[in-house]
């Protein structure tokens, strides 16, 4: 606030009346209150689109000392702070014991979501948007009382599952607050990493103090499997390999091994069984490993019928917490997310309604890699839009664990790719702390047909 100083002054006596005039316009204008947060500026913003048709509207009038904001159609109690024993950062931000909850982005598409009584149809047509702001609180929901509410109904909470693909970022703590403020809010996040141990350490740190599952998928360089080896004499040298390139500091019963990146799909046959010699020596170490590695597009149908492929799904689905799927889907483009949809993104649907025909468990999916094309990516408001449809396709399918958008950190080839990625946190932390979705229960027979999901 800013003050006038003391003024003194002798004047003839026709001219107090107009110094008394002024000294009071002087005052007005010392006095003003400067309504912009100190350290705001235009560039702290961060805005993302709210599809009207899947906002909800019930906005209590906010707090007088609080930016405007949609509040949940939940109880409003204030939200409790989780508080690890491990902090991964001295200078973690923590959330205020006094944060309320706020609107969800309900994106229930494909099923029924609550009813009009819990969760008002929107009161207007128009699109809305929310605006994160640097130093702000993230609008967050109260998942627990969600949980409970849909659950009254029959229903199953899921969350948005996007999270990051991670090489070595040009600044160590960048996920620190991404991280922390999703475990705070008991929201399970999604990370995958190569050849850096660092994020997944402070991940896994998290989820030993919470019990929030976080998802964490840890990837060494090192090639695909030699081919002109037997399966069993490839697997075998790749998995020591891969084995003995583990961080010491993960924890192999919590963090996904991801051994083989992109594979010749022209070889599934012999991939096959690979993948099931590297699956008994994945599990007799001890590990939770994920094969294949397939890239957007692959492998073609009739792949998974094989019968080595067949034996090892069957092995991977009765052994969810220790065997997955590792795949990548992507648009190949940043016009349009759904191209070639379900080819590239929402090509694991083959998967299950291969097992599905076939009475295999479906199994656990991993998608290591998502996104457009893998130098670039579309402006923020296109990708959050774009991040919307993809999470609430993966939301209906509790075994599809996460999705790793490509990618933060340097590396050979990429472009200016991480810095375009980077914009991309506080939005989809925001996004991630701010959207839920339903599905019905039991959640695990979600249909196949793609067509339910355009």
């Amino acid at each position: 606030m800013k003050r006038c100083p003391a003024r003194k002054a002798i004047l003839p006596r026709d001219h107090i009346l107009l110094l008394a005039i002024l000294l009071l316009l002087l005052a007005a204008g010392c006095t003003r209150e400067d309504v912009v947060p100190a350290g705001t500026t235009a560039a702290d913003e961060y805005v993302y689109p709210v599809d009207s048709a899947t906002a909800t509207a019930a906005y209590p009038a906010p707090a007088t000392d609080a930016p405007a904001r949609p509040a949940t159609a939940y109880p409003a109690a204030p939200q409790p702070t989780r508080t690890p024993t491990a902090q991964i950062s001295s200078t973690r931000p923590t959330a205020e014991a006094t944060e309320a909850s706020y609107l969800p982005i309900v994106g229930n598409d494909g099923y029924p979501g609550p009813p009009a009584t819990t969760t008002p149809a929107p009161q207007s047509a128009s699109p809305t948007a929310t605006v994160v702001t640097a130093n702000q609180p993230v609008p967050t929901l109260d998942f627990a009382t969600l949980e409970e509410e849909l659950a009254r109904q029959n229903q199953a909470l899921a969350y948005s599952k996007i999270g990051f693909h991670v090489t070595f970022m040009e600044q160590k703590g960048m996920l620190d607050e991404w991280m922390q403020r999703q475990d705070e809010a008991g929201v399970p996040f999604y990370l995958k990493t190569v050849d850096n141990a660092e994020p997944l350490y402070k991940a896994q740190q998290l989820r030993e103090a919470s019990g929030v599952p976080h998802t964490l998928v840890f990837r060494a360089t090192g090639g695909v499997p030699d081919y002109d080896l037997s399966p069993e004499e490839a697997a075998l040298e790749h998995w020591i390999f891969h084995r003995d390139k583990f961080p010491p500091e993960l924890d192999p019963s919590v963090v996904w091994v991801e051994t083989v990146n992109e594979v010749d799909k022209n070889r599934a046959a012999w991939l096959a069984e690979f993948a099931l010699e590297t699956a008994r020596l994945a599990m007799a170490d001890g590990f939770k490993w994920a094969a294949f590695g397939w890239a957007p597009g692959e492998p073609e149908p009739e792949h998974w019928e094989l019968p080595a492929m067949l034996e090892f799904l069957r092995l991977a689905g009765e052994n969810p917490d220790r065997l997955a799927i590792a795949v990548h889907e992507g648009s190949l483009t940043t016009e349009n997310i759904r191209a070639l949809y379900p080819y590239r993104l929402g090509r694991f649907l083959q998967l299950f309604e291969t097992c599905d025909r076939y009475g295999i468990p479906r199994p656990t999916v991993l998608i290591t890699e998502w996104g457009w094309e893998y130098d670039n990516i579309p402006d923020i408001d296109k990708a959050i839009e774009d991040i919307h449809w993809a999470a609430s396709l993966y939301a209906r399918f509790p075994q599809v664990k996460g999705a790793a958008i490509w990618n933060l950190g340097t590396g050979c080839c990429f472009g200016n790719v991480s810095e375009q990625v980077r914009d991309l946190i506080d939005p989809l932390l925001a996004f991630n702390l701010s959207t839920y979705f339903t599905a019905p229960q039991p959640p695990d027979k979600a249909p196949t047909d793609p067509t339910l999901y355009q």
